[in-house]
């Protein structure tokens, strides 16, 4: 058997039947980043392979998977896209690499493999990967610097929702077992290793992707016990909640919307303990202005507030009031928001929605607008976020479905430090269901949410079977363009703004990059990545 293999980059998507670029030279980092690199391989006959990987680097390995795309891309797609959209297999699942690799002729396959250098692996390094099928071995490898200087830690406030009722459905475990609590420990661990520092916490069951009138697994945190003379609340799940995303890292809680999506027009789910047993007392049946809600959220503040003081996390607390309302639910919306400030108004408000006039009437003091709407709002409010979900598709706007070149999600780094912000959004870091949670889905095999969203919107991980969380290429490659934003706040301290605005420009025409349009060739931000490492090592030394 004849074998070919040499490095790839990590934005490169290895398809079985196309071979993949090879323009990656070398590579570049800071003690305690973490590098991307791929070795793409093919063979001359059907067989079997085994890969054996060496560095001074530590290194994680993992074979790369293809996962079916149905619905790949809407119909309206623009023309920054991989094999037009069309349904089929797209490479995504990074899973742990087995012993053997089964192989068909002129076939392409993917070993990734991300670096963890230490002070121990600082200097020149190589990266060495062997291909191996009886006494033919393959060899490729790629040199590696380590710089003695250490990335800056993450500023960035960064959520992608956490949908616990998916690991409960997936698993099949009890909602506030043990196991469940094992599970859902593995898989906020990963988020945060990939910069998930701001978790989606519910408080009851979270109101999102829900069809009138039907309902997710109840996951509420918050224990009620309705009584004639009102409501007494527990907060011991709650407890271990925070504790556990404590221990894993997190830094920020993002407490769950008090009010329906789309509108702010009902209550969420709520069970209590009643005088006739465990019940839903509040739910789509529920006027959200109404006098009932309202006394409930009163006494609600009114023991919660206390506790997350007593807690110490209250100043790390954002609080939701209803997802991604339009322009056509104001009203709703403002009524349900002046609730929120009359109760909550000491804690920072934040919201989806891209209709400026929810933030110029005070309604939100963090508006989280989408990608292709941020301009409206980049100037007029205090903390820049931004969001991207199915809709941001067109126009090139960054995002990362299966069928999209992988540098139309690196690029978010970048565009982070040009334009400031200081928050990002998405929705979906394990929604396993179909749209409106309707019934549960197997990601391995239906990636489109029931044909609802083009692949890959949904989720960032898959279920692995031992209950940790199988990570997708494409959330490191959205791990690595906070890297890059992180490299440049490094490098903007050491030097100035203007010094990280000339290293970005370097050798490119448009010196203004935007939502809308930005480097599209995968080289440019592995040039960019090294640039900005050897120019971090420079000034140190220059500094010291």
């Amino acid at each position: 058997m004849n074998i070919t293999v040499f490095p790839v980059s990590s934005l490169e998507k290895v398809f079985r039947d196309e071979q993949p670029k090879a323009y990656l030279k070398n590579i570049s980092l800071l003690t305690d980043e973490r590098g991307s690199v791929q070795f793409a391989f093919c063979a001359d006959e059907d067989g079997e392979v085994n890969v054996r990987v060496t560095s001074g680097v530590p290194v994680k390995t993992y074979f790369v998977q293809e996962v079916y795309a149905g619905k790949a891309a809407y119909d309206d797609k623009d023309d920054f896209i991989l094999r037009n959209g069309e349904s089929g297999m797209y490479p995504d699942v990074l899973a742990p690499l087995g012993a053997r690799i089964a192989v068909k002729k002129g076939e392409w396959y993917s070993i990734w493999v991300e670096l963890c250098p230490t002070d121990g692996s600082c200097g020149k390094n190589k990266l060495t990967a062997n291909i191996i099928a009886g006494d033919t071995c393959a060899t490729a490898e790629i040199p590696v610097t380590v710089h003695e200087q250490k990335i800056i830690d993450q500023t960035l406030i960064c959520t992608h929702w956490f949908h616990s009722d998916c690991l409960h459905s997936y698993y099949k475990v009890p909602v506030f077992s043990e196991e469940y609590w094992r599970i859902t420990e593995n898989f906020v661990k990963t988020a945060v290793e990939h910069g998930i520092n701001f978790l989606l916490t519910p408080l009851f069951t979270p109101p999102l992707d829900t069809a009138v009138g039907g309902e997710r697994p109840t996951v509420q945190l918050v224990d009620v016990t309705k009584k004639r003379s009102g409501y007494e609340f527990g907060f011991e799940k709650l407890d271990r909640w925070i504790d556990m995303a404590l221990r894993c890292g997190v830094q920020y809680f993002e407490m769950s919307h008090l009010f329906t999506q789309w509108g702010a027009t009902c209550a969420p789910k709520i069970m209590a303990k009643t005088a006739s047993g465990y019940r839903q007392i509040f739910g789509w049946h529920t006027n959200a202005a109404g006098k009932a809600y309202g006394d409930f959220l009163e006494q609600f503040a009114a023991a919660l507030i206390p506790y997350l003081k007593e807690k110490g996390i209250a100043d790390r607390c954002r609080f939701h009031t209803s997802d991604e309302p339009g322009d056509d639910h104001y009203y709703s919306y403002r009524r349900a928001a002046k609730k929120m400030q009359s109760l909550f108004g000491e804690f920072d408000s934040i919201d989806a929605l891209s209709e400026l006039r929810f933030y110029k009437n005070g309604l939100v003091r963090t508006p989280v607008p989408e990608e292709g709407s941020f301009h409206k709002f980049k100037n007029r409010v205090g903390e820049r976020w931004t969001y991207f979900c199915c809709g941001q598709y067109r126009k090139h706007l960054p995002n990362r479905f299966f069928c999209m070149p992988s540098a139309r999600c690196r690029v978010l780094g970048t565009l982070f430090y040009l334009n400031e912000i200081q928050g990002f959004l998405q929705w979906g870091y394990n929604f396993w269901y179909t749209q409106y949670s309707a019934r549960e889905v197997d990601p391995y095999t239906e990636s489109d949410a029931g044909g609802a969203f083009p692949s890959g919107d949904s989720y960032q991980v898959y279920p692995g079977a031992d209950g940790t969380a199988v990570p997708s290429l494409r959330l490191k490659v959205f791990r690595d363009a906070l890297q890059d934003l992180r490299l440049m706040q490094q490098l903007e301290a050491l030097t100035d703004r203007k010094t990280v605005e000339k290293i970005i420009y370097k050798g490119s025409k448009n010196k203004n990059f935007t939502f809308f349009d930005y480097p599209t060739d995968g080289a440019w931000y592995e040039d960019l990545h090294t640039r900005l490492t050897d120019a971090i090592a420079y000034y140190s030394k220059e500094n010291a």
